[in-house]
Formats: C-alpha cells, sequence, structure tokens
C-alpha cells in the first residue's frame, strides 16, 4: 500500500467504465468503422472488455499493417459517433466533487485519446482539474507521479498495475470487465461496487490516514 503525504493529494480517476459509460458511444463507432472499411467487427464483444488502447482491439479485426491506420480513423470519425451516447456512471460527478471537498485535486488518466477524453468529460459536466490521455496499464504511472497522486481508481487490472506502479493506493471498482475477485488478485487495496460509495470511503479514509485531510 502506498505511503500518503500529509498535504492533499491528486486522485487520479480512469475515464471508461470509471467515470463513464462509454459502451454505446463505443459501439456506434465500431460500427460506423466497419461499415466504412468494410471490415466486420463484432461490437458487441470489442465493448464487453474496454480498457487496453484501440490498437489492442482493432488488431483484433484489421490485418497489422493496417492496424495504425484504422486507428488514426477511429479517433477521427469518434466526436461524430461516440459523445452523445455516452453517460456518465452513478456517483461520477459526486466522486469528483468528494476530492475537491477534502482539499484534493482530481485528474483523469486515460488510455482514450485526450481530446476524445475532453469532449466526453465537457459534455457530462465533469471538471477534473486535469485530463492525461493514451496512458494504459503501467504506463498511467507517468501522470500519476507528475501530478504527486496519491490514490487512483479504476475498474481494470491494468489500472491496478498502472497505480502499483506509481505506488498510490489502488482503488477499483467493479463497473467495468473486471470483477472483485480479478481486481483484489492484481493488488487493489480497495474494491468497491461504483463510485456511489466512494465519497463515503473517501472520507473515512481520511480520518483514519491521522492526515487530517489527506
Amino acid at each position: 500500500m502506498a505511503s500518503h503525504p500529509q498535504t492533499p493529494p491528486t486522485v487520479g480517476f480512469d475515464l471508461d467504465m470509471t467515470l463513464i459509460d462509454s459502451r454505446p458511444g463505443i459501439r456506434a463507432n465500431y460500427r460506423a468503422l466497419s461499415a466504412e472499411t468494410g471490415v466486420p467487427i463484432d461490437c458487441d464483444l470489442v465493448v464487453s472488455r474496454l480498457g487496453p488502447p484501440v490498437e489492442e482491439e482493432l488488431a483484433n479485426w484489421f490485418p497489422a499493417a493496417e492496424v495504425a491506420a484504422a486507428a488514426d480513423r477511429y479517433r477521427e470519425i469518434y466526436p461524430t459517433h461516440a459523445i452523445t451516447p455516452t453517460s456518465a456512471l452513478a456517483g461520477a460527478r459526486e466522486a469528483v466533487a468528494a476530492v475537491r471537498a477534502q482539499g484534493g485535486r482530481a485528474i483523469v488518466v486515460t488510455a482514450k485519446h485526450e481530446p476524445s477524453a475532453k469532449l466526453h468529460l465537457a459534455h457530462l459536466g465533469i471538471e477534473p482539474d486535469a485530463v492525461i490521455g493514451r496512458l494504459w496499464a503501467e504506463a498511467k504511472a507517468q501522470a500519476l507521479l507528475s501530478h504527486g497522486a496519491g490514490i487512483y481508481v479504476g475498474d481494470h487490472i491494468g489500472d491496478v498495475r498502472g497505480a502499483r506502479a506509481a505506488n498510490c493506493l489502488s482503488v477499483a471498482v467493479t463497473t467495468g470487465p473486471c470483477d472483485a475477485d480479478e481486481l483484489r488478485e492484481a493488488g487493489a487495496d480497495v474494491v468497491l461496487p461504483d463510485l456511489t460509495g466512494f465519497p463515503a470511503w473517501l472520507s473515512s479514509w481520511v480520518a483514519a490516514s491521522g492526515a487530517g485531510r489527506f
């Protein structure tokens, strides 16, 4: 478990399936990409395993030599198809507000293309202090460390790995593709059903930490 400074640190949040339910939007975007390219894609299967970078998913459907171009096109059409159908997950806004209420900063660290992540957050009225994109698993530690994060919240074992690589407390939610057992086995310090319980957990953790405020 991470050690924590006495001053309020940054709390990092993953985006897809942690703060937002992007499955409808991502499904729509893959359908559009499939129609445009003529490449069959099982869009329901795709959205059942969100987390890793889009290139990893596209490699299941496109020849290796075409993956980079398909990823570029996926990102180009994403704002048209994926923003409007996507909703905030229960407790997302309250979780960000809870961090601020404790004197901390909330950032989003995601594998998603950063401009797309910012479009989602703006559309849904979620306003973190910073958004850092195109980082996955252990690479998320780059942003977490540079922003002085003490806690990272995510839904995937890749998020747990990123938290541990940054010596952050790993808080996991089961709103994504990984269940509680998988998340615990990966090293999550705390597992919650969703973000609705995060403000209460944060308050109790702050009180128990002896830091007063983080």
